[in-house]
């Protein structure tokens, strides 16, 4: 009878031992937990509800991405450009299933004309349509206060437009896939400086009268200055004055031309007119739909940054952009920003499929600094990080043939990553 009853026992204990869900016994190392009724019951509600405990802009079935695309004004065109851009690449995406089983869905505000209009744009993006990420917005007023605003909602952004106005102070929430302004333009001046010998010949640095891009400007004057130039001159333009403009042909060697293609072919004209043909330096981004009407005085003496030039294009990235501007109606015409819109959807997408199905705003920002060497087929290859939100840090440099006009790149890719 004792030993029936101890085998008995011993078999009891036996089927009381722990199992995983395959059946195997597990190890006796394996900790251990005693759950009372209530707190299993707590658990598995938890466990139900934990599908809708997201950051908003997700849904099971679908993502919110948001941009703010101006539809009327001088940049109305660019903002239709992007706008045609975004749409027919999440429309690929969508066609191909999306991304862990969600289509992307894609809301487009109008930031308006100045600085109020554009927050209350995006805070209705954010607010009201509770979009999860923003991607290519083209909202040059908002520069200034978009760090601020994204870090308070936690809400991330690739690609801010930085490419026609001055960039946004640097933030946690934004990647950029391009360089701006100011990367392009200290570009052309290390060409200028080490290339073309211009550091000790009189320099101008010309900006609007609308004060628009007066700290770019003055940025661009303290690197000029910091790299050893000993004559650099600040100007602002107007079409009604040239004070500042005229002068003997020695009185200006060089100038940087910060503004709208308009008035570029205007301050052209005006330096010609009175017998000067400095050196011009300006970013494409900016400049670049108007220079046929430049003096051909100033043939192969116009430099232009790129933040990318036809030899990066692989032939994937060369046929799909080929493709999408036959879908969409699309030309050369803004071509830059067709690119960066492009690319920035690219990135952000890659960044989705890495953070997987349980992504959220901030394993997004850390799927994001994940990527390095990331071939968007149509730039140079793009790498963000921890500490690093600028995919690109640098520029081509090309010059052009005004009576053929003929674009010559004059220098391999001048990156800035060591430059101070």
């Amino acid at each position: 009878m004792c030993l029936w009853l101890c085998l008995s026992l011993s078999a009891m204990a036996v089927e009381l031992t722990p199992r995983e869900s395959a059946g195997n016994r597990l190890d006796p190392a394996m900790p251990r937990f005693v759950l009372s009724s209530a707190d299993q019951l707590s658990l598995a509600a938890y466990l139900k509800r934990l599908e809708d405990d997201r950051d908003p802009g997700l849904a099971n079935d679908r993502l919110l991405l948001g941009t703010l695309l101006p539809s009327n004004g001088p940049l109305a065109q660019a903002g239709h450009t992007v706008a045609a851009v975004l749409r027919d690449s999440i429309g690929r995406i969508n066609q191909a299933g999306g991304i862990h089983g969600r289509q992307l869905q894609l809301i487009i505000l109008d930031p308006g004309p100045d600085l109020a209009s554009a927050e209350q744009a995006l805070s209705e993006l954010i607010d009201e349509e509770q979009v999860f990420a923003l991607v290519a917005p083209l909202a040059p007023a908002l520069a200034p206060r978009l760090p601020e605003l994204l870090e308070a909602s936690g809400v991330p952004l690739v690609g801010a437009q930085t490419l026609l106005e001055a960039s946004s102070p640097p933030s946690r929430q934004i990647f950029e896939p391009l360089p701006g302004l100011r990367e392009q333009f200290n570009a052309l001046a290390n060409y200028a400086s080490a290339d073309l010998g211009l550091a000790s010949s009189p320099t101008l640095i010309v900006s609007p009268g609308d004060g628009s891009l007066e700290h770019q400007a003055r940025t661009l004057q303290q690197y000029l200055k910091a790299q050893g130039w000993q004559d650099v001159r600040r100007q602002v333009y107007s079409v009604d004055e040239q004070a500042g403009l005229t002068g003997t042909a020695g009185d200006v060697s060089s100038v940087f031309y910060l503004g709208s293609a308009e008035h570029f072919s205007e301050l052209a004209g005006r330096l010609h007119s009175v017998g000067l043909t400095p050196y011009l330096f300006a970013s494409s981004a900016q400049v670049a739909g108007d220079i046929q009407q430049l003096p051909e005085a100033f043939s192969r003496r116009l430099f232009l940054a790129y933040p990318f030039i036809p030899s990066d294009w692989s032939a994937p990235g060369r046929t799909a952009l080929t493709n999408l501007r036959l879908r969409q109606g699309l030309d050369g015409q803004h071509a830059v920003m067709q690119v960066s819109a492009y690319c920035s959807l690219a990135l952000l997408g890659e960044a989705l499929k890495r953070a997987g199905r349980d992504v959220s705003r901030e394993t997004l920002i850390k799927a994001l600094e994940s990527l390095h060497d990331f071939d968007t087929g149509l730039t140079p290859r793009v790498s963000f990080g921890p500490g690093k939100r600028m995919g690109l840090n640098g520029a081509h440099i090309v010059t052009v043939d005004l009576g053929a006009l003929q674009f010559y790149p004059v220098a391999p890719y001048i990156s800035l990553e060591n430059t101070p």
